[in-house]
Protein backbone atom coordinates (compact mmCIF):
# COMPACT_ATOMS: atom_id res chain seq x y z
CA UNK A 1 0.00 0.00 0.00
CA UNK A 2 2.81 2.43 0.88
CA UNK A 3 4.41 1.77 -2.52
CA UNK A 4 1.28 3.10 -4.24
CA UNK A 5 1.42 6.29 -2.19
CA UNK A 6 5.09 6.76 -3.08
CA UNK A 7 4.33 6.27 -6.78
CA UNK A 8 1.39 8.67 -6.46
CA UNK A 9 3.65 11.27 -4.82
CA UNK A 10 6.24 10.87 -7.57
CA UNK A 11 3.56 11.33 -10.24
CA UNK A 12 2.36 14.51 -8.55
CA UNK A 13 5.91 15.90 -8.26
CA UNK A 14 6.78 15.06 -11.87
CA UNK A 15 3.47 16.58 -12.92
CA UNK A 16 4.24 19.79 -11.06
CA UNK A 17 7.58 19.96 -12.89
CA UNK A 18 5.65 19.34 -16.11
CA UNK A 19 3.77 22.59 -15.65
CA UNK A 20 6.98 24.39 -16.55
CA UNK A 21 8.64 21.70 -18.69
CA UNK A 22 6.52 21.44 -21.83
CA UNK A 23 7.67 17.91 -22.65
CA UNK A 24 5.72 16.52 -19.69
CA UNK A 25 1.93 16.44 -19.39
CA UNK A 26 1.94 18.40 -16.12
CA UNK A 27 -1.53 18.47 -14.64
CA UNK A 28 -2.66 15.16 -16.14
CA UNK A 29 0.23 13.53 -14.24
CA UNK A 30 -0.82 15.38 -11.08
CA UNK A 31 -4.37 14.09 -11.58
CA UNK A 32 -3.25 10.49 -12.10
CA UNK A 33 -1.07 10.73 -8.98
CA UNK A 34 -4.06 11.91 -6.97
CA UNK A 35 -6.28 9.24 -8.52
CA UNK A 36 -3.71 6.59 -7.58
CA UNK A 37 -3.55 7.90 -4.00
CA UNK A 38 -7.34 7.86 -3.77
CA UNK A 39 -7.42 4.32 -5.14
CA UNK A 40 -4.68 3.19 -2.73
CA UNK A 41 -6.82 4.51 0.12
CA UNK A 42 -9.88 2.65 -1.17
CA UNK A 43 -11.54 5.97 -2.09
CA UNK A 44 -12.35 6.36 1.61
CA UNK A 45 -10.80 9.82 1.97
CA UNK A 46 -11.15 11.12 -1.58
CA UNK A 47 -14.45 10.30 -3.20
CA UNK A 48 -15.88 10.30 -6.69
CA UNK A 49 -17.15 13.88 -6.48
CA UNK A 50 -13.70 15.21 -5.65
CA UNK A 51 -12.13 13.11 -8.41
CA UNK A 52 -14.64 14.42 -10.95
CA UNK A 53 -13.82 17.99 -9.90
CA UNK A 54 -10.10 17.23 -10.21
CA UNK A 55 -10.72 15.71 -13.64
CA UNK A 56 -12.57 18.84 -14.78
CA UNK A 57 -9.67 21.02 -13.59
CA UNK A 58 -7.27 18.74 -15.46
CA UNK A 59 -9.26 19.08 -18.68
CA UNK A 60 -9.33 22.82 -18.17
CA UNK A 61 -5.53 22.80 -17.89
CA UNK A 62 -5.20 20.98 -21.22
CA UNK A 63 -7.41 23.61 -22.84
CA UNK A 64 -5.29 26.37 -21.23
CA UNK A 65 -2.17 24.85 -22.81
CA UNK A 66 -3.52 25.29 -26.31
CA UNK A 67 -5.41 28.50 -25.71
CA UNK A 68 -2.76 30.65 -24.00
CA UNK A 69 0.04 30.18 -26.52
CA UNK A 70 -2.33 30.54 -29.46
CA UNK A 71 -3.90 33.72 -28.08
CA UNK A 72 -0.51 35.25 -27.34
CA UNK A 73 0.70 34.44 -30.83
CA UNK A 74 -2.42 35.43 -32.73
CA UNK A 75 -2.83 38.66 -30.79
CA UNK A 76 0.37 39.96 -32.36
CA UNK A 77 -0.32 38.53 -35.82
CA UNK A 78 1.83 35.42 -35.66
CA UNK A 79 1.92 33.03 -38.56
CA UNK A 80 1.47 29.29 -38.21
CA UNK A 81 5.23 28.91 -38.68
CA UNK A 82 5.84 31.21 -35.70
CA UNK A 83 3.68 29.01 -33.47
CA UNK A 84 5.45 25.89 -34.75
CA UNK A 85 8.78 27.64 -34.19
CA UNK A 86 7.81 28.39 -30.59
CA UNK A 87 7.03 24.72 -29.99
CA UNK A 88 10.31 23.61 -31.60
CA UNK A 89 12.22 26.29 -29.69
CA UNK A 90 10.69 25.07 -26.46
CA UNK A 91 11.68 21.47 -27.24
CA UNK A 92 15.29 22.46 -27.90
CA UNK A 93 15.30 24.67 -24.81
CA UNK A 94 14.73 21.64 -22.59
CA UNK A 95 18.43 20.84 -22.99
CA UNK A 96 19.53 24.37 -22.09
CA UNK A 97 18.26 24.51 -18.51
CA UNK A 98 15.78 26.89 -16.90
CA UNK A 99 16.94 29.96 -18.83
CA UNK A 100 16.48 28.08 -22.09
CA UNK A 101 12.85 27.43 -21.26
CA UNK A 102 12.20 31.16 -21.31
CA UNK A 103 14.41 32.02 -24.29
CA UNK A 104 13.66 28.99 -26.50
CA UNK A 105 10.02 29.74 -27.32
CA UNK A 106 10.87 33.36 -28.12
CA UNK A 107 13.73 32.45 -30.46
CA UNK A 108 11.66 29.73 -32.11
CA UNK A 109 8.72 32.05 -32.71
CA UNK A 110 10.97 34.77 -34.14
CA UNK A 111 12.70 32.25 -36.43
CA UNK A 112 9.37 30.82 -37.60
CA UNK A 113 7.99 34.27 -38.33
CA UNK A 114 11.14 35.28 -40.24
CA UNK A 115 10.86 32.14 -42.38
CA UNK A 116 7.20 32.95 -43.01
CA UNK A 117 8.01 36.55 -43.93
CA UNK A 118 10.79 35.43 -46.28
CA UNK A 119 8.27 33.24 -48.11
CA UNK A 120 6.11 36.34 -48.53
CA UNK A 121 9.14 38.33 -49.75
CA UNK A 122 8.83 40.78 -46.87
CA UNK A 123 11.38 41.56 -44.26
CA UNK A 124 10.13 42.14 -40.79
CA UNK A 125 12.58 41.67 -37.96
CA UNK A 126 10.57 44.12 -35.84
CA UNK A 127 7.34 42.26 -36.50
CA UNK A 128 9.01 38.90 -35.89
CA UNK A 129 10.33 40.19 -32.56
CA UNK A 130 6.82 41.31 -31.55
CA UNK A 131 5.49 37.90 -32.55
CA UNK A 132 8.20 36.18 -30.50
CA UNK A 133 7.43 38.31 -27.49
CA UNK A 134 3.66 37.82 -27.84
CA UNK A 135 4.07 34.07 -28.14
CA UNK A 136 6.40 34.03 -25.15
CA UNK A 137 3.91 36.05 -23.09
CA UNK A 138 1.17 33.62 -24.03
CA UNK A 139 3.27 30.68 -22.85
CA UNK A 140 4.18 32.42 -19.58
CA UNK A 141 0.51 33.33 -19.02
CA UNK A 142 -0.41 29.69 -19.66
CA UNK A 143 2.15 28.50 -17.11
CA UNK A 144 0.76 30.95 -14.55
CA UNK A 145 -2.79 29.70 -15.17
CA UNK A 146 -1.67 26.08 -14.88
CA UNK A 147 0.13 26.83 -11.61
CA UNK A 148 -3.11 28.30 -10.24
CA UNK A 149 -5.02 25.22 -11.38
CA UNK A 150 -2.38 22.99 -9.76
CA UNK A 151 -2.75 24.84 -6.45
CA UNK A 152 -6.53 24.51 -6.68
CA UNK A 153 -6.19 20.79 -7.37
CA UNK A 154 -3.74 20.26 -4.50
CA UNK A 155 -5.96 22.26 -2.16
CA UNK A 156 -9.09 20.36 -3.15
CA UNK A 157 -7.34 17.03 -2.77
CA UNK A 158 -5.85 17.95 0.63
CA UNK A 159 -9.18 19.27 1.87
CA UNK A 160 -10.92 16.07 0.82
CA UNK A 161 -8.16 13.88 2.29
CA UNK A 162 -8.17 15.50 5.73
CA UNK A 163 -11.91 16.15 6.11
Amino acid sequence: MTVWYVIAGILVLVGLAGIILPALPGLPLVFFGMLLAAWAGGFAKVGVGTLVALGVLTLLSVAVDFWAAAVGAKRVGASRLAVIGAVVGTAFALFMGPLGLFVGPFIGAVAGELVHRRRLDRSGVGHATRVGFGTWLGIVFGIALKLMLALAMLGLFAWSWWN
